[in-house]
């Protein structure tokens, strides 16, 4: 089959290619989708990169969400059948004609949703149904605050929040277009703030009465940690997803920690088990999955695209996640 691959094993967005590549076996429990569409993600930049192996077993291939059609089924799967349209999270091995996926890892693709749409929303959901839901246990009336609120999981996340009965969604990004667009989505964001020119802490304060973010989700790390913790409410939970600006925190001030009895946990879903990760489908699938509109209607949760590309354009795809101007996803299709 063909896949895009990477020159030398690692390097720039000029290295991606489309080469041969055997097929993969189907395992007893599994099922092999002929894959329609996959969505980038900026882990794939860091694996092309060489900084961000694939977890054990996985496929080295880049690409952790695509959509497709089921054409081979392993002797022991008695839930899906060959043709099924789905939608699937991998640790590895999107980027490429065909992925054997466990059968536990795909969701039916509903009807109303093209094969871009529906390949957008695996990875990006299912981190923010995490960040959100299982670790920031957000409930009905808790303010929150969203960081990269212009990224798919931001995009994702502030949706979530608001399905879920937040009283205030606050969400930060780098440009005035990016603010302007988040905020006229139906049920995105309340507020924005641009963390180049505002003190988003003072604006979360502001909007919340001076209470805080009862949760924040954290992409962003050591210049956001400091503020962070002034814009926790008291038992306020912080959910930190990555360490875009570094890991390296030179000075905070932990009582705040103390007498606000703050809840810090960092979370990864690609390293997490199989079982973790099936149980998190199952989850999102019976609170949210249905809920997920392709277009903007009114009380529905959408899937934002910026972009589709034919995957022969694949670096051309990488170099606009590099530039961090998308708005939405970015997907590529297998033509």
């Amino acid at each position: 089959m063909r896949a895009v691959l990477v020159k030398d094993g690692a390097g720039p967005a000029d290295n991606l290619y489309i080469g041969e590549v055997p097929m993969p076996e189907v395992g007893p429990r599994q099922v092999l989708v002929k894959i329609k569409a996959f969505g980038l993600n900026r882990m794939d930049i860091s694996q092309r990169e060489g900084k961000y192996p694939p977890p054990p077993g996985a496929s080295s291939i880049l690409g952790v969400e695509f959509s497709g059609l089921v054409s081979e089924i392993g002797p022991d799967v008695t839930e899906w059948a060959i043709g099924d349209q789905v939608l699937g999270l991998a640790g590895g091995g999107a980027y490429a004609e065909y992925i054997a996926i466990a059968a536990t890892h795909i969701l039916k693709k509903p009807d109303h949703l093209s094969w871009a749409q529906a390949a957008s929303i695996p990875e990006v959901f299912l981190t923010a149904y995490q960040a959100l839901v299982l670790i920031g246990k957000v409930h009905k009336g808790d303010d929150v605050l969203i960081h990269a609120g212009a990224s798919g999981v931001g995009i994702a996340a502030a949706q979530l929040a608001r399905y879920f009965g937040a009283h205030t969604v606050t969400v930060t990004a780098s440009t005035q277009e990016k603010i302007d667009w988040l905020l006229r989505m139906p049920n995105g964001p309340t507020h924005a703030a641009n963390y180049k020119t505002e003190d988003f802490a003072a604006v979360v304060k502001q909007v919340t009465d001076g209470k805080g973010a009862s949760v924040v989700i954290d992409f962003v790390g050591q210049s956001h940690f400091n503020k962070n913790l002034e814009a926790l409410a008291v038992d306020g939970r912080m959910t930190m997803l990555a360490l875009l600006s570094g890991p390296i925190v030179e000075k905070a001030n932990l009582s705040l920690l103390l007498y606000k009895r703050l809840h810090i946990e960092g979370s990864t879903l690609r390293s997490r088990s199989a079982t973790y990760q099936a149980d998190l489908i199952q989850r999102f699938t019976s609170n949210a999955f249905h809920h997920i509109s392709g277009e903007e209607e009114h009380g529905s949760i959408k899937t934002y695209i910026h972009r589709v590309y034919p995957w022969e354009q694949i670096q051309e795809a990488h170099k606009e996640m590099e530039a961090n101007q998308n708005i939405g996803k970015i997907v590529v299709e297998v033509v």
